[in-house]
């Protein structure tokens, strides 16, 4: 089929869904490492050239997603931790429950921790100032409604510290969602020498330990 140019914002805005829904699409078959411009300019049946019409670059495309993502998590936390955390628990208990809901809820969404595990080293790094101030000022909003999920269950925590840990989940949740996502050589390794297991993560039970001593720790330094 010949290209047509959208000329309404109504066919841009169409356009420029899809290409959104089909990388989404691409995500949930390969890990963001191989989401290619080129595969995604393929599937959408548009030209490179005409993707770029729309969105900078990949890393552009990618970040929208991570956006839309975290939104996604976050409209369901609430409903995630009111069913896991009991308000009448012991400030110790509520603390652990808190995290090993939030562990297992991002558990539950491979492909948003694998954004956030790029997003540093990899969808930050090859789009304009403009596009990183939108999503810096997005991922602000996106932390001052999690810190606000945050201290609905531990009013314990100060605003600065609920922003603190909030901030930190997500940085966590990246770095072990990397190293617990080992390579086929890695894997090799492990099953070739047993003694080598200690250094496989399992990436829930590794986040919802960091998750409790970072609380922990914030709940000590508030009684103080």
């Amino acid at each position: 089929m010949p290209f047509q140019r959208a000329r309404s914002d109504e066919q841009r805005a169409v356009r420029r869904q899809a290409i959104l829904d089909t990388a989404a699409a691409m995500l949930t078959e390969m890990p963001v490492a191989q989401v290619s411009l080129n595969e995604l300019s393929r599937r959408v049946c548009l030209a490179k050239s005409n993707v770029l019409r729309y969105f900078e670059s990949r890393e552009a495309v990618l970040l929208e997603l991570l956006d839309a993502a975290m939104s996604e998590w976050l409209a369901d936390l609430d409903e995630v931790l009111t069913g896991a955390v009991d308000a009448d628990a012991p400030l110790p208990e509520r603390g652990d429950q808190l995290a090993a809901a939030l562990a297992a809820s991002l558990a539950d969404r491979p492909v948003l921790c694998d954004l956030v595990g790029a997003q540093a080293a990899v969808l930050e790094r090859n789009v304009s100032p403009q596009v990183a101030a939108g999503y810096k000022r997005a991922a602000i909003a996106q932390i001052g409604v999690l810190t606000g999920l945050l201290r609905a269950r531990l009013p314990e925590l100060t605003e600065h510290d609920a922003v603190r840990f909030g901030g930190a989940v997500l940085l966590t949740t990246g770095a072990v969602w990397v190293h617990a996502q080992p390579s086929a050589a890695m894997l090799e390794a492990y099953e070739a020498d047993p003694s080598l297991a200690a250094m496989r993560l399992d990436f829930t039970t590794t986040l919802r330990e960091m998750f409790e001593v970072l609380l922990t720790g914030l709940l000590t330094r508030a009684a103080r």
